[in-house]
């Protein structure tokens, strides 16, 4: 019996020094990794920062060149039938902002048009009492920026 309690004691001690072995081994292992992990998030860093500044360029290219308030009236709208009359609203929207902010139309001398953008915002007060109720008139905000993209955002407070 003593003799199979030996054995085992040394088969035990056997494992615990594989274990440390492995042990050594993994922690190897981490540490590789742990560099590539750094590298990568060194990189992405990098990527980040990037981006950061594209950002920056971006939001400066998008200084606003001209920004008015409007409100627009919409009553023409419930001139047409019920179905008709969020869509009809709608381009009321667009044609009274380039009427008044002075968009230019595609021409065959120019490379590119003016853009008009409505936010989906003023989109969402237009069309949510449904297709056959919206409002009677929209106070809007209309901003211009270098390139001449005219957006159309909601009016502070509505």
């Amino acid at each position: 019996m003593e003799e199979t309690v030996e054995a085992a004691e040394e088969v035990e001690k056997e494992e615990e020094a594989e274990g440390k072995e492995e042990a050594v081994e993994k922690e190897e292992v981490p540490e590789e990794e742990i560099e590539e992990a750094a590298e990568e998030e060194e990189i992405t860093e990098v990527k980040e920062e990037e981006e950061v500044e594209k950002g920056k360029k971006e939001l400066e290219e998008e200084e606003i060149v001209e920004e008015r308030f409007y409100t627009i009236p919409l009553r023409k709208a419930w001139i047409y039938p019920r179905k008709k009359r969020a869509p009809k609203a709608m381009r009321i929207v667009k044609s009274f902002v380039r009427k008044h902010m002075k968009l230019r139309t595609e021409v065959e001398g120019e490379e590119e048009a003016e853009k008009l953008v409505i936010s989906d915002e003023v989109n969402e007060k237009i069309w949510g009492r449904g297709i056959e109720k919206p409002p009677r008139k929209i106070r809007v905000r209309a901003v211009k920026d270098k390139e001449g993209v005219i957006t159309v955002h909601l009016a502070e407070g509505d």
